[in-house]
């Protein structure tokens, strides 16, 4: 394109500015003026060329702008009663100022007015949708979570405060139901991290041939059956906050070198892409197995295991753990209370020496079970020996006369039951509530007496 086809251009582009736009020289003088500006001053923009600015523009600044060379950006200014918003925008070759452009912006300043308000708007929504996408990406869990007392448990809170303050990778072992993830959640919650996402894989619950598109995504097409746009992996949502991998020990070996690799690099590519991504995370891993063992076996890699246990935490099993049983199990029926079936329950001492001779296999998962099993099978406020489940009380002392107290408990309480409702269906008639129940109307009396219930409404 030569030079006229290209000023022509120009001078076409100048001619469509939305608003009005003129350019002076360093003296002030108008050089160009476009018509926009021409209809809204009501004059001619070609007779304008040539004209001092400040003859043309009333309360203009572009001619003091060509002498200080400092642009003055989304100014007001008052044009015929209004008030616009203008640009004045120094050109310079070499160091010197050779024109000015200047630009009326919008019609009315109070479009600007308007505009600040949607602005306002669409800003408060943003902080309305951040807050809850934070609500979404966090913890259920944080250290206050964790209950309990003993010398382990306030050793490993210790430890575990200290990881978070860090961004070393993590390593908890336990048990199953130990809480695992409880105090990954926790570490996480403690974090400089903890407004950023907390990304969960289980690595038992994957199949063998989906774990490698799970953790790195995949490219579009990359495979039939896949999304057309592909699909992010749980290393690249985890991006700036932290990759909990439950069960590592499941992890099969062909996956670990690529899972070390990712961790020392911080790098990786999706499944049928070869897009390098990166991805700023923080790895905590969890596992019920020995890893150590595993690595002896070789059923798992010595120098992964030693890049993910740079801290090594160990959750002690339930039993080890004294009267924190009692401390949780506390807690969980406080958790568990509601107004209808909740209220006023709590644990005789007899029950407490129950749940404190347990060997609880299973930990806190185990103990969370029992105390809704019974909380939704218990019918008096105060929780006893007979409320708790039965294979309880298989390692205490006269296990069979427990089995024949609970025996009694359970028949007393059904036969109380069926009174009352027979009492209750046929309007307190003791001869027709006897009749339905097939017993006399004598022994309806005994019974009654028995348990203390009354024979006529109210």
């Amino acid at each position: 394109m030569n030079c006229t086809k290209k000023l022509k251009a120009l001078e076409r582009i100048f001619e469509h500015i939305h608003g009005g736009a003129a350019v002076i020289d360093p003296d002030g003088l108008i050089t160009h003026f476009n018509e926009p500006y021409g209809r809204f001053l009501g004059v001619d923009p070609e007779g304008q060329i040539g004209r001092h600015i400040t003859d043309v523009v009333e309360n203009t600044r572009m001619h003091i702008v060509a002498r200080t060379g400092k642009a003055e950006m989304n100014e007001s200014q008052s044009i015929k009663g209004q008030n616009m918003l203008v640009q004045r925008i120094p050109i310079k070759e070499n160091g010197k100022v050779i024109a000015v452009f200047g630009q009326v912006v919008f019609k009315d300043i109070r479009d600007v007015g308007k505009l600040a308000q949607k602005l306002s708007e669409l800003e408060s929504k943003v902080r309305i949708y951040q807050k809850e996408l934070n609500s979404l990406r966090s913890t259920k869990y944080t250290f206050d979570s964790i209950i309990g007392e003993s010398d382990g448990i306030i050793q490993l809170k210790k430890e575990a405060l200290k990881a978070a303050a860090t961004n070393l990778s993590v390593m908890i072992s336990g048990e199953s139901g130990t809480g695992k993830e409880l105090f990954a959640q926790a570490v996480h919650s403690e974090s400089f991290r903890k407004c950023r996402p907390f990304i969960r894989l289980n690595c038992a619950a994957i199949p063998k041939d989906l774990m490698e598109s799970e953790l790195f995504g995949y490219g579009k097409g990359a495979f039939t059956g896949a999304r057309p746009t592909g699909k992010a992996g749980k290393f690249e949502l985890a991006d700036t906050g932290t990759l909990f991998l439950d069960e590592i020990g499941d992890l099969p070996l062909e996956m670990q070198p690529k899972l070390l690799r990712v961790l020392e690099e911080k790098e990786f590519e999706r499944v049928g892409s070869n897009r390098m991504i990166h991805s700023d995370f923080r790895l905590i891993a969890a596992s019920n197995q020995n890893l150590e063992e595993m690595v002896d076996r070789g059923e798992f890699r010595a120098d992964l295991y030693y890049r993910l246990s740079v801290v090594p935490l160990h959750i002690p099993p339930l039993r080890e753990r004294g009267r924190d049983v009692l401390l949780l199990a506390h807690h969980m029926l406080e958790q568990n209370l509601d107004e209808v079936t909740g209220a006023g329950l709590r644990f005789s001492k007899e029950a407490e020496e129950l749940l404190l001779k347990h060997n609880w296999p299973g930990n806190a998962r185990e103990l969370h079970n029992v105390v809704e099993r019974t909380m939704a099978t218990c019918e008096e406020s105060l929780i006893t020996p007979a409320d708790l489940p039965l294979y309880l009380h298989k390692n205490t002392i006269g296990f069979a006369t427990i089995q024949h107290s609970l025996l009694k408990e359970v028949v007393a309480r059904a036969e109380k039951s069926a009174i009352v409702d027979a009492l209750k269906m046929t309007a307190y008639n003791k001869a027709k509530a006897a009749d339905m129940l097939g017993i006399h109307r004598t022994l309806l009396y005994k019974k009654a007496r028995k348990y203390s219930i009354p024979l006529t409404p109210g």
